[in-house]
């Protein structure tokens, strides 16, 4: 489908809607609906009500796939309405675009201001966050999302709260969305062998980020670039510790899930397997102390859900179908 000198981008949007079959099906449908575009995955979350899609393809045609399915969950999900585990603050929650093949970073930031202009004229207010984003604070998501949905309506008032592109304007039934450029993002979660979410909540806040407000130097000497929260999982019936690592080759996947296994031992509780969401690149798995097979077995990824490498592994499968 796609060669090797083709540019490239990848979408991971993330849609505030894990139970009403009929709407990720809709979403799923304007995203294939699109001409040079692989809609590589789904990823859906009932207890977050939340479904994250991953897509690829040539970059004009992506940005067609975003905007109509943008568009769907515009007509279909009422934010008022919804309720689920995860943070969240618009219907579709943020939609970051990554370089995947002979594309700059540069070139990929002034195509999310494309896709956002577009975006603003459904009446959607439209932040841009990552390296597109145009404030210093603007570029951490967890900024932009503070207060979630509910604080919108106060929020988007104030001066410093004016969309990058739309109406400074609160939309009850959408909210708001963050939108732009960024590296490769791994989703990353950690079951463990136990109902006390306080020790999956402990673990989270030693093994994440942790950055001086003022000037964002790193605190941690532990993990950086890297963001956790823990939780109880009601569909895993255990305690989880979820990541978000935004630069994997300064915190490498394997290393983050051995420091998360020594913490939970401290505690006297197993690990249970992992999950990785959507899509990852293969050098996400790559490690100097074992090959891709051995990671996937060390990691426990075919413990909670499959894991395949040609349907997880971005390469496997774009390349290698």
């Amino acid at each position: 489908m796609f060669l090797t000198s083709d540019q490239l981008i990848e979408c991971v949007p993330n849609f505030s809607e894990g139970r009403n079959q009929q709407t990720i099906d809709a979403i799923a449908a304007s995203i294939s609906s699109i001409a040079e575009v692989k809609l590589m995955n789904m990823d859906i979350g009932f207890d977050a009500n939340r479904t994250v899609y991953t897509f690829a393809g040539k970059p004009q045609a992506v940005l067609e796939a975003a905007y109509q399915a943008i568009k769907t969950a515009n007509e279909r999900i009422d934010m008022r309405v919804h309720k689920g585990e995860h943070p969240r603050m618009g219907a579709c929650d943020v939609c970051p675009l990554i370089p995947l093949q002979n594309i700059s970073m540069d070139e990929v930031v002034e195509l999310s201001r494309q896709l956002g202009k577009r975006v603003a004229d459904l009446g959607i207010p439209v932040y841009l966050y990552e390296y597109s984003a145009t404030q210093e604070q603007r570029k951490n998501l967890a900024y932009l999302r503070k207060g979630e949905y509910e604080a919108i309506e106060g929020k988007i008032k104030l001066a410093e709260w004016k969309p990058d592109f739309g109406n400074q304007q609160f939309n009850p039934s959408f909210g708001m969305m963050a939108l732009g450029a960024r590296k490769f993002l791994i989703a990353y979660n950690i079951n463990l062998k136990t109902k006390d979410e306080s020790i999956a909540k402990d673990i989270a806040k030693r093994i994440r980020e942790i950055r001086n407000k003022n000037d964002g130097s790193y605190l941690s000497d532990l993990f950086k670039h890297v963001k956790a929260i823990g939780w109880f999982m009601e569909e895993f019936d255990c305690a989880q510790v979820s990541t978000n690592i935004t630069d994997i080759e300064a915190s490498p996947i394997v290393d983050v899930f051995t420091e998360i296994e020594k913490m939970a031992k401290e505690n006297g509780v197993e690990t249970n397997g992992s999950e990785l969401i959507g899509l990852i690149p293969q050098k996400a798995l790559q490690h100097e102390l074992m090959t891709i097979d051995e990671a996937i077995e060390y990691l426990g990824l075919n413990a909670v859900k499959p894991f395949s490498k040609e349907k997880n592994i971005i390469e496997y499968n774009l390349f290698h179908q």
